[in-house]
Parts: structure tokens; C-alpha cells; sequence
């Protein structure tokens, strides 16, 4: 790979780290405060004066989760599955049940006798707002005490653990984090960045002799580290005996043992899927009911609650999507006079949204004009029309599209169709706001760039359209999926629940063909006699870092026309030597030389802020004080604390792929060095040779794993159990 390893990898869904580790080759705790996510969560320090987008994007989404978790409650009685399982899937089914019934689970689940154990505590619900107050900005959450603070900062300076931790530590843990830390150290590797050997290295210190691989606490702390590792690896559960073969990689002894302890404590759920049945049943065999039938193979999921309960309340949003009736907005004869009108396949997208309340639409860059003809229709019948797109480059790339400008805060009645991001639909802060039952105040939903959706966020959307809604996921297959865990679109169209649009517009021009390609798996030579495509190879880091500032600098914008501050760069990854990190201190020293002084940005530097996972700003710096770093993002004023700059802003001149997603820019300069082979697969290189709309630099590196990638490694495959929970609820379509 092209970068040094990252404690949170973004551009490639990486599996879950096998490496072998024990307790006693920890490294040292200290360790940890040089981690850093690629895409830095909020930091646990003090709340800010004021309250923040991030802090009312995650009042909104607490409050929505408050909602999903009601739904499930009101379901009534036990489903009735798993009757047929024997060995350990029925045995750990059963102890699951037992679990959530408040009993006892069997010793018997994984062959060894049960510990002694304490019940898990019920959850506190907080009650959920009135449903008018949606559209307002929640209070943002309130940080732990100072003196909460300052009791974690001695524990942890005991325990040889940086001291920077406290804030996010006391943050994770609440009132009496100390205590808590005290009784499990193993706690602190709740904390973002922090492994398991770091977390060893300060269980010795604090328990000494007591200290050991077997100890209950770090099985069920090392079970809950490797789900949230390969949640963001992409993942929403793992197979069992997936889970357990890393495990005892990393040094659990008795790997069983621990996951049987993880859901007693009710720290993660478990699931049972049935496999497909391959072949037709032996002769004399009964059927499923019968006592004498072969037993139906399943496959057994360990998941955490947070990624089970958005997986399962999207499927339930979906389905109601596709099971009921849209709303009778316009008749028949006019959404048909308008589908006459459009032509190709816009007009089959049309027909589509309009008998059905859950459509999927396919296309690469040019396609998207089928959805902007879309909502211009359904905006002409007098529908409450809204395109959403994950993030504001996707945004304002579609309504540069449709001629609007990005829509402004709520407001019920747009003069024209208009584009937000799905954060700001979701908190109130763009978009039509919220009826009185908390429901979007809209009759169609446009979700653009869709592949980057979600569980979480698909599950919040689905949940807050009203009963009649129509919803249209439009985006492009061959892309990057999310950076958060699930792959929403592709498992959508792997059930076939919907109704399916593929777009026949290609892509135009030398660009179009080769990225079109790629697509297929063929990398191709296309004739570019405008130069819209260029080769540049390299024999070192070294050399790719300096023709990669000279095209950005200087051959671009004198041969192509295109100026530095309109050219992005695109890398594998921050780390290494022509990451981003390397990439953008030589572009910085000339495109914008200077001391750095506020906290190593200056005044007009090109930086992206990531103020939640997932969620990239690209911006400039436009000033510094007191508050913190004033940046201009999309035309907004955003003031970063002093705090939290470090984790959350970096410069932009070069980004990664799933950093450039759903931008497109007149120059891309995709940079390739080397080290670069491991990074490479045929979605990555799709999203990164595509975001150039007149111009593509290569600066190749890699000599023949770029076509073997393009024609080999496809995207890594994801556990998700989102078409296995639609299956029951809908029905197929051919």
C-alpha cells in the first residue's frame, strides 16, 4: 500500500487485522496518542460555547435512533426462527434468546462451564422531543466534568497512558470513568486509536499479577475492538467463526469463551441467517415441517447493537417504502405526458417513480441528468420535490446540474427543485424541515451519489419519510462504496425488491471511454487528441511528489488551461512517502508558502475539514483567533476549535478517492508511486480516474498492477445482512 498504516484505513475496506498479539508484547500505552483516524471522529474534549453542525448532527441522530429502537419494542412477540439449527448455531441461538429474556444462558452454548456473570443493565432512554421541535437545531450534548477529567487524567498517567486521552476518555465512560478504568482497564480501548496492546500495556500496570491473556474482561474488550475494526472496515457483523480464528490471533485463549461473555454482557448481538439450499431434496425426505428433514444450514453473525438496529430499521423503512402505495400526486395521464416527453431511459425512470414508492437508478456521471429531468417533472406536477446527496461536493455538483443553487435553510416550498446534503435534510438545517408527526415534509426524495450511503444514515432516511413518499437512489455501481459500515445500493440491487433503472447514456469524450472501461475491467488506450488524458511515469516517491507539483503548478495550467486551484490531486492514502500528507507540504511550499502559524495552516490554504466520520468539508482557510481556525466551506463560515483542529482539518490539494467522492473537478492528477500496488482495485482506480471532467494526469508508478488491478481486484466484500432482512418483507422482482 502507498501509505503507512493508519489506525482507521480509508480508502480500502480492509479486513479485520489478524496479526498475532498477546499481553506480553504489548507495546506501550503512550503509543496511542500518535493514532489517527483518517477520517477523526469529534475528540472528547469540553463542549463549545456554542452549539456545533457536528454536535446537532448527532442530537438528530440520537433522537432518530431513540425512534428506531421504539419500533423495535413495539414488535410483538419472538420471531420464530432457528427451529431447525442443531449443534452450536441452535445452542448459541438459544442463549442469545435466553439473554434477551433476562435468563441465564446455557453452559452448553460454546462446550465450557458458564463464569459467574452480572446481569446486563437496561438501557436509560432518554424521552424523545415533540415532533415540531425537529426542525430546530437540538442542544448539543454536554461534556464530562472537570473534575471527571482530571480523576481519568491520574488514573491513566498511573497506568503509563497518555494523559490527552482523559477528555475522551471521561467522554466514553461517564460519571465515575475513573472507577470504571480502575475495575477494567480494558475500558480504555473503547477509545478511538487506542489497540489492544496499548490497552494491555495499561492493564498491567494497573491489575500487575493479576494481569493476564485469560482474564474475562480483555476477551469481551478485545470481541467489541475487532467488531468496531471491521465496522470500519465496512462490515455490519461477522461471522462466527470468523471472529473467533482472530481472536485467538490476537492472544485470547479462549476465543468461544469471550464471545459467549460479550452477549451475555449485552455488548453485541448475535443473528442467525439461512444459507441457501443448494440441490433438491433427497427422495422420501419431509418437508420443512416435518420431523425427519435435513436441517436447514445457516450461517451464525456476531454484530454490534448500533449497526444491528440501523440495518434492521432500514430494511423495515424500505419495505414500507415498497409495499405501500405512493401518494396519488398528479394523475396517471400527466406523470405519462411527462415520460413521453423525456427521452431514453429518463422516461422509464419517470414511469418508474411514478407507480412506485422505492426506485433504484444506475448510471456513471452523464446519467445523472435523468434524475434532474425527474425532479423538474415531479416539481411541475406540484410535488415537494428534494435531491439529497451525502456530501456537499456531490450537492453542489447536482445543482450546477439542474441550475439551482444548494437549497438555503427550511423552508416548505421551493420556488424551483432544489439540492441539499443528506446531514443537513436529517437535522433541519437545509431542506423542508419536518411535519408534525417528525416525518420530512416532502412527497419525493432524489438521493444522488448514493453508493455512499450507509446503514446508519440510509436508516435514518427511511425512517423519517412519510407514509406515500416516493424515494429514488440514484448513483453509480462502479464506484467506491461507503466510508461508514453496510453497502446500501449494491445490496439493494443484489434483492431486486424495486424497480431498477439502468442508465444508457454513456459517459461522452476520451475521459468517458477510459473511465467506462475501467468499469468492465479493461484499461484500455483511447485516443486523446485534446490531451484529456496523460501519462506520466515515474521511477521513485521521490520523482512522483515533484512531477506531480510541476503538473499542478505548471504544465496543466499552461498546457490544458486549467488553473492550480481547479486541479485536485488524488493519492491512495495520508501516510508514506507521496501521501497526502508529503503531497500537500510540497504543494503548499508553492502554491501558498508560509509559516504555518495556526497550527500549521495559513491564510488561503486549501484544507478539508471532517468534522464527523464520513463527512469531508473541502474549504480555505480564511483566518485564525481565539474561537479557532475560520475556514469558508461551500460559502459558509465554519470556526474549527483550536482543539480539534489537529484531528479534524488537513490541507486539500491532495485528497484520497473516498475523500474526492462525489466531486468532480476540470483537472485530476492521480498520483501512483510504487508502494502504491496494495491500494489499488478496480473500484479505486474507477472513482479516481473519474473525477476529471476535462483533463486526467497519471503520474504511474505502478507499471503492470494497474491494469491487473483493473482487471483482478475488485471491491472487497462486505457482511451485511440488509437483503437477508428485506427477503421476508418484499417481494422479488424480475
Amino acid at each position: 500500500m502507498s501509505t503507512e498504516p493508519e489506525p482507521a484505513p480509508e480508502d480500502t475496506a480492509h479486513a479485520v487485522d489478524t496479526g498475532p498479539e498477546t499481553p506480553g508484547t504489548a507495546e506501550p500505552a503512550g503509543a496511542a496518542s500518535e493514532a489517527r483516524s483518517d477520517e477523526p471522529a469529534e475528540d472528547g474534549g469540553e463542549a463549545a460555547a456554542q452549539v456545533s453542525e457536528v454536535e446537532a448532527e448527532l442530537a438528530a441522530q440520537r433522537i432518530e435512533r431513540e425512534r428506531i429502537e421504539r419500533r423495535k419494542a413495539e414488535k410483538q412477540g419472538p420471531i420464530d426462527a432457528g427451529g431447525k439449527l442443531s449443534g452450536s448455531a441452535a445452542d448459541l441461538l438459544a442463549a442469545v434468546r435466553a439473554v434477551e429474556s433476562g435468563e441465564k444462558p446455557a453452559a452448553t452454548v460454546f462446550g465450557a462451564p458458564e463464569p459467574v456473570r452480572r446481569p446486563a443493565p437496561e438501557p436509560v432512554r432518554p424521552p424523545r422531543p415533540a415532533p415540531a421541535e425537529h426542525s430546530a437545531a437540538p442542544a448539543g450534548p454536554a461534556g464530562p466534568a472537570p473534575e471527571t477529567v482530571q480523576s481519568v487524567r491520574r488514573v491513566l498517567a498511573e497506568g503509563g497512558a497518555p494523559e490527552g486521552l482523559a477528555p475522551q476518555t471521561a467522554a466514553l465512560l461517564g460519571e465515575g470513568a475513573q472507577d470504571a478504568l480502575r475495575e477494567d482497564p480494558w475500558l480504555l480501548l473503547r477509545v478511538a486509536g487506542v489497540r489492544p496492546e496499548q490497552a494491555d500495556g495499561f492493564a498491567r500496570a494497573l491489575l500487575g499479577a493479576e494481569c493476564g491473556p485469560d482474564d474475562e474482561r480483555r476477551g469481551r474488550a478485545v470481541t467489541v475492538w475487532l467488531l468496531e475494526q471491521a465496522a470500519l472496515a465496512g462490515h455490519t457483523a461477522l461471522e462466527l467463526p470468523r471472529l473467533t480464528a482472530t481472536l485467538a490471533q490476537r492472544g485470547v485463549p479462549d476465543p468461544d469463551a469471550a464471545v459467549q461473555s460479550t452477549l451475555a454482557e449485552g455488548e453485541a448481538l448475535a443473528f442467525q441467517d439461512a444459507l441457501e439450499e443448494t440441490g433438491a431434496r433427497r427422495e422420501g425426505e419431509q418437508d420443512e415441517e416435518g420431523e425427519e428433514g435435513e436441517e436447514r444450514p445457516v450461517r451464525v453473525l456476531i454484530g454490534l447493537e448500533r449497526y444491528a438496529l440501523a440495518e434492521e430499521s432500514l430494511a423495515d423503512g424500505l419495505a414500507r417504502l415498497v409495499n405501500s402505495a405512493p401518494k396519488q400526486d398528479g394523475s396517471a395521464a400527466d406523470w405519462e405526458q411527462a415520460a413521453a416527453s423525456a427521452q431514453g431511459s429518463a422516461a422509464e425512470l419517470i414511469r418508474a417513480v411514478a407507480g412506485h414508492g422505492l426506485v433504484l437508478h444506475t448510471g456513471g456521471e452523464a446519467s445523472l441528468a435523468e434524475p434532474a429531468a425527474l425532479l423538474r417533472t415531479a416539481h411541475a406536477l406540484g410535488l415537494r420535490a428534494w435531491a439529497a446527496a451525502p456530501g456537499p461536493l456531490g450537492r453542489d455538483r447536482f445543482a450546477a446540474l439542474l441550475g439551482a443553487a444548494p437549497a438555503e435553510p427550511p423552508s416548505s416550498g421551493p420556488k424551483a427543485p432544489a439540492v441539499v446534503t443528506v446531514t443537513g435534510l436529517l437535522t433541519g438545517a437545509e431542506g423542508p424541515g419536518r411535519d408534525a408527526d417528525g416525518a420530512l415534509d416532502l412527497d419525493l426524495l432524489v438521493v444522488v451519489d448514493a453508493p455512499q450511503l450507509d446503514v446508519e444514515a440510509g436508516a435514518l432516511l427511511a425512517e423519517s419519510l412519510p407514509d406515500g413518499a416516493r424515494l429514488a437512489l440514484a448513483g453509480d455501481p462502479a464506484v467506491l462504496w461507503s466510508v461508514g459500515p453496510g453497502r446500501v445500493f449494491a445490496d439493494l440491487l443484489a434483492a431486486r425488491v424495486c424497480p431498477q433503472i439502468a442508465s444508457r447514456r454513456p459517459d461522452p469524450g476520451p475521459l468517458g471511454e477510459l473511465v467506462s472501461g475501467i468499469g468492465i475491467g479493461e484499461l484500455g488506450q483511447v485516443e486523446a487528441p485534446g490531451k484529456e488524458v496523460v501519462i506520466v511515469p515515474v521511477r521513485d516517491a521521490g520523482e512522483a511528489v515533484h512531477r506531480t507539483v510541476q503538473l499542478v503548478a505548471d504544465s496543466v495550467p499552461r498546457a490544458i488551461g486549467v488553473p492550480a486551484e481547479e486541479t485536485q490531486v488524488i493519492t491512495p492514502g495520508h501516510g508514506g512517502a507521496a501521501g497526502t500528507r508529503v503531497l500537500n507540504a510540497a504543494l503548499k511550499e508553492r502554491l501558498n508558502p508560509g509559516p504555518g502559524r495556526f497550527g500549521g495552516f495559513d491564510p488561503g490554504d486549501r484544507v478539508v475539514h471532517t468534522p464527523a466520520p464520513g463527512r469531508v468539508l473541502p474549504g480555505r482557510v480564511v483566518t485564525a483567533d481565539a474561537e479557532g481556525l475560520h475556514l469558508s466551506c461551500a460559502g459558509e463560515t465554519v470556526i474549527v476549535p483550536r482543539d480539534r483542529v489537529e484531528g479534524s482539518v488537513r490541507h486539500g490539494w491532495a485528497l484520497t478517492a473516498h475523500q474526492a467522492l462525489g466531486g468532480r473537478w476540470p483537472a485530476a492528477v492521480v498520483v501512483l508511486p510504487g508502494d502504491a500496488v496494495q491500494a489499488l482495485s478496480r473500484p479505486w482506480i474507477y472513482t479516481a480516474f473519474g473525477r476529471a471532467a476535462r483533463h486526467l494526469s497519471v503520474v504511474h508508478g505502478v507499471e503492470q498492477a494497474l491494469p491487473r488491478a483493473v482487471a483482478e481486484i475488485p471491491a472487497k466484500p462486505r457482511t451485511t445482512r440488509l437483503p437477508r432482512l428485506l427477503a421476508p418483507q418484499t417481494p422479488t422482482t424480475d
